[in-house]
């Protein structure tokens, strides 16, 4: 899978993964004491929703497009407000323009102790990046590969926040890749909170995948726990862009599995494609 995000920035993955950082975000804000955000493949920051690539895949207009015309419950609203809020903070005269990526979505949400590490490897993402978070003391951006920089950077000074794991799916082995890399920071930072994105092509890779890291999150000390959650727009079919988003979270906020109960019904109409949505929220068995 080749998943260069110019071309699907705000999509439907886009918006599911961006409302469940934005809501541990918004939970780690309860407590005053400070926290890091590591964003191991940060991308861009900031896509242009009229860019050729944007244009010609055309995936926002399926995704945040329709979410952010959707008629929701008031409790759902409040819910996704902070994620949002951010979202319009980027198009402050009303047109969808521009789609903020997790490093903002992320940087939306700290406070003034907070701090955020985003590592991009490709140069022209990685200047772009810079280019959104110049001068930003909070921020930096780091030219390092992020599965080198994932056992590196944890556990952070602070002892509380979150760890994005969201790589490209380029290579074929990314997903052996994606559990001995959190594995290895699992043991190092078990307190921590873990949400690694993927795209659920493969039935097998996607169940063994789930396994692992739910085997990890038990067998630490103190135990921790993932919630797995799966959204389909439609059936997968072969050679057919993605379908169906992937997440997994360990050591996810006591409050997320009830908070994406009451939002996830209510995204199935307005995300679905050529019919409603489905998803699937459980605790994975190792």
């Amino acid at each position: 899978m080749n998943y260069r995000h110019a071309f699907h920035a705000g999509n439907f993955a886009d918006v599911i993964k961006h409302i469940v950082l934005a809501r541990i975000l918004t939970y780690l804000q309860d407590k005053p004491a400070a926290f890091r955000v590591i964003d191991t493949h940060a991308g861009a920051g900031l896509y242009d929703l009229d860019s050729d690539e944007a244009r010609r895949g055309g995936e926002w207009l399926t995704g945040i497009a329709r979410l952010m015309q959707a008629r929701l419950s008031n409790e759902t609203v409040t819910l996704i407000k902070p994620y949002l809020d951010i979202v319009r903070a980027f198009n402050p005269k009303g047109e969808l323009k521009a789609y903020p990526g997790s490093p903002l979505i992320a940087r939306g949400l700290m406070r003034p102790q907070d701090r955020l590490v985003a590592c991009e490897l490709e140069p022209k993402a990685r200047k772009a990046l810079i280019d959104v978070l110049r001068r930003d003391e909070q921020a930096r951006v780091v030219d390092l590969d992020g599965w080198v920089a994932l056992p590196a950077f944890v556990p952070p000074k602070e002892r509380r926040g979150l760890v994005l794991i969201d790589p490209p799916f380029e290579a074929k082995d990314e997903f052996e890749t994606l559990g001995e890399a959190f594995s290895s920071a699992f043991a190092k930072w078990p307190t921590g909170i873990y949400v690694i994105w993927y795209p659920a092509k493969s039935r097998r890779a996607t169940d063994a995948l789930a396994q692992l890291v739910a085997r990890a999150a038990v067998a630490a000390k103190p135990p921790g726990k993932c919630l797995r959650l799966e959204f389909s727009v439609a059936p997968q079919t072969d050679g057919a862009p993605l379908a169906t988003t992937g997440l997994l979270i360990v050591n996810a906020p006591y409050t997320l599995q009830g908070e994406l109960k009451t939002i996830l019904p209510e995204l199935e109409m307005p995300l679905g494609q050529g019919g409603a949505a489905r998803f699937r929220l459980e605790v994975p068995r190792p």
